[in-house]
């Protein structure tokens, strides 16, 4: 594990932004590294694509959650 740094602006705007996503700060820093770096890796996809992609990998079955 290393030590990134960033602003302190940066900072106060994931803290805030984990309260309401039920994240740590570490988390969300962690989640939106992640979906930034796939945006980045994969500019044909939209989030929703990047979002279903991820949920497809972790096995998860959307259409059952919705039809429960």
């Amino acid at each position: 594990m290393g030590i990134v740094k960033i602003s302190d602006e940066l900072h106060d705007q994931i803290r805030k932004a984990s309260t309401p996503m039920l994240r740590s700060i570490n988390a969300q820093a962690e989640y939106w590294i992640k979906v930034g770096m796939l945006a980045e890796t994969h500019p044909e996809m939209t989030f929703h694509d990047i979002m279903q992609e991820q949920l497809r990998m972790a096995s998860v079955d959307t259409q059952r959650v919705i039809h429960e």
